[in-house]
């Protein structure tokens, strides 16, 4: 027996033995409809997350994570890239959380930069320099009323979200040592956990979220716009068209194709209507709309396609296009006759 013949021989031993020994489990893809993200909001992934990053993540965030998952991040499957994507969006929040807002940043910059210019200034004799230190005066006189009241509320507002973290902690560790007295079939300490200090600890935490100012400076919740704001990252796409909900769409559809086609206001409106009259359900069942545009060269047929995917598929180049000229003559696209 020569050496190929015997190596093929025993590989095809060494499969059938593990076909013996092994049984084969098939995994199918997670769908949307079937992914705890999107059917159990308040699920291990969102308690982790929100321990590990100490931000609160809403059950819209988890919602819209699974969603906007699943429409636009092609190359990956359900559930791991929605629990990357609420993983930074969580981590975004939590830096934001530590560093002072944008805003705020950008007026003590223009504050130093106006100091710097002052010394510089007050060492000068000339009109000139006397005339533009009188200037930087009054933007530094201007510029401290405006940080001033600023930077009260931050403090307050920093020291409120330091509390809510460290009463989230204590519960955090409270439901670790009830999980552990449990285990252990300890009651009288599992009934003073349960009853007595952890429902203290979720009171206080409750009242301290319902006291922040809905103009609040610092959040840390990490809301759908969050999650938006990530897929942008990754996608390219603009957050406004990711946030604009399918209702919306619907609604001004037949003004945004008319804004990129114009002077075929049928053609316009028959494609409106139907592409509603399908996602309403009113067409028949599994099927969508088909439309067969006709005309000479140039007057829309091709940008009206590329309108409706763009508008409904956030994409134009979401089509199919086939050109007659590609398949050559009617004989050599459908046969000869017989």
């Amino acid at each position: 027996m020569s050496r190929e013949v015997f190596s093929i021989l025993f590989s095809e031993r060494k499969r059938e033995a593990g076909a013996e020994h092994l049984a084969r489990v098939e995994v199918e893809r997670a769908q949307i409809v079937t992914t705890p993200l999107f059917t159990s909001p308040a699920s291990k992934t969102q308690t982790r997350n929100s321990a590990h990053h100490g931000v609160r993540i809403s059950d819209r965030a988890l919602v819209a994570a699974a969603e906007l998952s699943n429409r636009y991040i092609t190359a990956r499957f359900l559930p791991d890239k929605a629990i990357d994507l609420i993983d930074e969006a969580a981590a975004n929040q939590r830096v934001q959380l530590d560093s002072m807002p944008e805003f705020m940043d950008e007026l003590q910059r223009r504050q130093l930069r106006l100091r710097i210019e002052e010394q510089a200034l007050s060492k000068e004799k000339d009109k000139a320099s006397e005339s533009r230190l009188g200037e930087v005066r009054r933007e530094l006189a201007d510029l401290r009323d405006a940080l001033a009241p600023l930077a009260a509320k931050y403090s307050r507002e920093k020291e409120r979200l330091d509390s809510i973290r460290a009463l989230q902690k204590k519960k955090d560790e409270l439901l670790v040592k009830l999980a552990e007295a449990e285990r252990r079939q300890d009651l009288p300490l599992a009934a003073d956990l349960k009853f007595g200090a952890l429902t203290e600890v979720e009171a206080g935490l409750k009242a301290a979220v319902a006291a922040i100012p809905a103009d609040s400076m610092l959040s840390e919740e990490v809301g759908p716009e969050d999650i938006a704001a990530v897929v942008s990252r990754w996608t390219g796409i603009p957050v406004s068209s990711l946030t604009t909900t399918q209702k919306q769409k619907l609604l001004r559809l037949r003004e945004q194709l008319h804004e990129r086609v114009v002077g075929q206001d049928a053609a316009v409106a028959a494609v409106a209507d139907a592409v509603m009259r399908s996602r309403a359900g009113l067409a028949a069942a599994q099927r969508g709309s088909s439309f067969l545009f006709l005309g000479p060269t140039g007057v829309g047929k091709t940008e009206l396609c590329k309108a409706l995917a763009a508008l409904m598929f956030d994409d134009e180049k979401s089509v199919v296009r086939l050109e007659g000229s590609d398949f050559g003559t009617a004989s050599a696209r459908d046969g000869a006759p017989a």
